[in-house]
């Protein structure tokens, strides 16, 4: 269990970590399927729990489209997101 939790953490940072390098904040989106994207494969449901896991801590926004969702960083939680990508 501890290491899975250590490993949600790893994912945390490294997703906020590849759209912060990304420079997807506020009006600037990505496709939530592409998320996964940069990842090894078997992490791809890992990366996407995690993924809505940001959503609901308001760490990412989203942003409805006509084939899906598509999602940015929130610029108003900037400096936590910074704390957790450059700890």
């Amino acid at each position: 269990m501890q290491s899975e939790v250590n490993s949600m953490e790893n994912i945390k940072k490294a997703l906020l970590r590849k759209l912060v390098y990304m420079n997807k904040w506020g009006n600037n989106h990505t496709s939530f399927d592409n998320l996964p994207k940069g990842f090894p494969s078997h992490l791809g449901k890992e990366v996407k729990k995690v993924a809505k896991e940001l959503i609901k801590k308001e760490l990412l926004l989203t942003k409805p489209t006509s084939y899906g969702f598509e999602v940015s960083l929130n610029p108003k939680k900037s400096q936590e997101i910074k704390s957790i990508v450059f700890s």
